[in-house]
């Protein structure tokens, strides 16, 4: 019996979802095991793999099938109407960007991100300058040819890669009541914490001992290692595909929390992948919908979670076996004393709750006026420290402290920054509807018992996948539209009562 043109498309997005994903554990490579020497000969394997997917999207072939199946869509079940909606907006996306430009911004930004890493290492922008303007430069282009294809604001192009449905000016007005709040929260609870020092945690912590723990956490929370793997980068990220996850991190031997603390940001991106509906897997609308909600999943499990009193309990006797240590400084109290502290820093990675999204802001207000080329890149790190001193009171002492700290610009994902607090604003709405929802999760939490959490995640995140938009999909799972109001209710309590 002849495929149907749907069937066909769901044959052709298959193959596309293949190459992706070998695409992706490429870049997992590039990032963890490559040798430094080998970026020429990486990027044009990715160029290769980018030029094929994108020649995939535009063939005349998948065009008709498309047409037909739309003509014949009355036969289709929701899940495939949604898909056949992806696999429309997946080719627009495509037809706006010529092939020559996919594969020249594959080069340029596997080049880029090795010379970033060398940068980043040296603390020398002017190193990593020449790379990052080429990279400016053709994501500019694409920028601009995708706005004029999809009727949008070219940084609202670029914002809609990454996190479908929202917009510069609905990210505008979450940032602006988060700027009218954060500075005088961040000041008052600096201030109550004055008031109750913390303990110091201070010893050696080899790599081996952080690494036993993370894997006895990520398996407490589920993760399955026969379809994944912790490794460690420069930079801790979630690559590779759904049934093949990689997950990285990065250990200090002064300090045990960092290390854990990314193993947790990143184990959310990956149960969230692990999640996805087995079923749709190789569609696009089995993917997850978008790095907006992605976060909100990892700063869920990281900060609301992973730093809640109920998880300290839980990993209090985890750490005192593993380490072998003991006393008033590893009680569950000062744990998590410890780990929400409020401290003004230089570094993303490492903030808090209340600092965090003051980073993603700065990035956010500079590569809107990098692209709109009202800020010219090797002015960037004068612009970050000023940015820096006006938003935290901080000016960073090196490039790699400074405006080196992150990968994302390198590699060209203009329109990513948002999303981090974003996905914190969306946690904290998802983490007082899963409250009202499951009045024992303190319990279970403190027990080690994750199977109610992810099972609420589950069903009102991971388990419709791309089939709705992210707007839709916030309203189903709490009840109202996404606003910054849960998000300040939660930190007001935690860090002020």
């Amino acid at each position: 019996m002849a495929l149907t043109p749907y069937q066909q498309l769901e044959q052709e997005f298959r193959r596309l979802h293949a190459l992706q994903g070998a695409a992706s554990l490429l870049h997992w490579d590039a990032a963890v095991m490559m040798p430094k020497g080998s970026a020429e000969v990486r990027g044009e394997q990715l160029a290769a793999l980018e030029t094929e997917c994108h020649a995939l999207l535009i063939t005349p072939k998948v065009s008709r099938l498309l047409e037909r199946a739309q003509a014949n869509a009355q036969g289709l079940e929701p899940w495939q109407l949604a898909n056949l909606k992806e696999m429309r907006r997946a080719q627009d996306h495509a037809l706006a960007t010529p092939q020559s430009l996919v594969s020249r911004l594959a080069r340029a930004t596997a080049r880029a991100e090795a010379r970033w890493a060398e940068a980043r290492q040296q603390s020398n922008f002017n190193a990593f300058a020449p790379h990052l303007e080429e990279v400016v430069a053709l994501t500019r282009d694409k920028a601009n040819l995708l706005g004029q294809a999809l009727g949008l604001a070219p940084y609202d192009a670029l914002i809609d890669e990454f996190s479908p449905g929202l917009t510069c000016a609905e990210i505008d007005q979450i940032f602006t009541a988060l700027g009218r709040r954060l500075p005088g929260l961040i000041q008052k609870a600096i201030a109550a914490q004055s008031a109750t020092p913390t303990l110091p945690i201070a010893g050696r912590y080899t790599a081996a001992k952080q690494r036993q723990l993370a894997l006895e956490v990520m398996k407490a929370l589920g993760f399955p290692f026969d379809r994944g793997r912790l490794d460690e980068s420069e930079h801790p990220f979630t690559g590779g595909v759904p049934g093949d996850i990689r997950v990285t991190t990065r250990f200090d031997v002064n300090d045990p929390f960092p290390g854990l603390m990314g193993v947790l940001h990143e184990t959310g991106h990956a149960m969230y992948d692990f999640g996805l509906p087995e079923a749709w897997r190789g569609q696009p609308v089995g993917r997850d919908r978008g790095m907006a909600m992605q976060e909100s999943q990892s700063l869920l499990l990281e900060m609301v979670i992973g730093r809640s009193r109920p998880f300290m309990r839980y990993l209090k006797p985890v750490m005192e076996r593993i380490f072998g240590v003991s006393g008033p400084e590893w009680e569950a109290d000062n744990l998590y004393r410890h780990l929400n502290r409020v401290q003004r820093g230089f570094i993303r990675i490492d903030a808090d709750e209340l600092t965090y999204p003051l980073h993603i802001m700065l990035r956010f207000e500079l590569e809107k006026a990098i692209l709109a080329d009202e800020l010219k890149v090797q002015d960037v790190p004068a612009a970050w420290n000023a940015g820096m001193e006006r938003r935290l009171g901080l000016t960073p002492t090196s490039d790699a402290e400074g405006c080196l700290q992150d990968v994302h610009w390198a590699v060209g994902s203009f329109g990513y920054f948002p999303s981090y607090a974003l996905g914190a604003v969306m946690a904290g709405q998802l983490h007082e509807s899963l409250r009202n929802d499951r009045p024992h999760l303190d319990d279970e939490l403190a027990q080690g018992q994750f199977e109610g959490l992810f099972g609420w995640l589950r069903e009102n995140v991971h388990g419709l996948a791309a089939s709705v938009g992210t707007p839709e999909l916030v309203k189903n799972a709490t009840g109202k539209p996404l606003s910054a109001a849960s998000w300040l209710r939660y930190v007001e309590t935690k860090y002020l009562d």
